[in-house]
């Protein structure tokens, strides 16, 4: 079993999701049924994500994982972006999680190139 809190791509994830809530805090009651329902499922499936990868046996199911991970990752990254155009939320606040999920979409990418390296090294 592996500590997926010690993971940064987890504590990263952990921090956007984070963010997340508070972003929504700040939208119209309108968007209850949108926008945030849709932001806090993506930011909260990220770390999510990870964590239930890092309990699977394989590093193959750990590495799909984290793909969903990042398919959660741009998903909630258009979110913002709409939620950013239309006006909704602390705009600071939505910039700085924005750029936590540049970085953390790159660390994703690394970790899941190294968990294929290291797939292929105990298959040869």
């Amino acid at each position: 079993m592996r500590d997926f809190k010690g993971l940064l791509i987890w504590q990263r994830g952990f921090q956007i999701a984070k963010n997340c809530f508070d972003i929504i805090r700040k939208f119209p009651p309108e968007e209850k049924y949108g926008l945030v329902s849709q932001i806090s499922r993506a930011g909260v499936s990220i770390p999510s994500n990870i964590a239930e990868g890092s309990g699977r046996v394989s590093l193959k199911e750990f590495n799909n994982f984290i793909h969903i991970s990042m398919g959660s990752s741009f998903e909630l990254e258009t979110h913002l972006l709409i939620a950013q155009h239309l006006n909704y939320g602390d705009k600071n606040l939505i910039t700085s999680t924005l750029d936590l999920l540049i970085q953390e979409q790159k660390m994703l990418q690394s970790f899941s190139n190294n968990l294929k390296a290291q797939i292929l090294k105990s298959r040869g």
